[in-house]
């Protein structure tokens, strides 16, 4: 399944949520999986994002809509892009 990057930060709202219910990460993350993706590995990052997530998912329009979805919300920025692992962009560009 392709591998996505999603780099959030949190806005004045999102960072009250989390104070007051850090737990309310792990319930994002439960619904994430109900729109079709699953998250492999997530982070709390310092610098200019907060969090970094990676997620399986079927593709671009299930990314699009959990990214639209979560930030809708108004407590989170959300930068979504996919990635390749290494060692397919290598069989990519060996195949010129």
């Amino acid at each position: 399944m392709p591998i996505y990057v999603l780099l959030s930060t949190l806005t004045a709202e999102g960072s009250k949520t989390i104070k007051e219910k850090p737990e309310r990460i792990l319930e994002v993350n439960k619904e994430i999986e109900s729109m079709g993706a699953k998250v492999i590995h997530q982070y709390a990052v310092l610098g200019p994002y907060d969090f970094v997530n990676i997620l399986e998912a079927p593709d671009n329009d299930t990314v699009f809509r959990i990214s639209t979805e979560l930030s809708s919300r108004g407590t989170i920025k959300i930068m979504s892009m996919p990635a390749l692992p290494v060692n397919e962009f290598v069989k990519s560009i060996k195949k010129k």
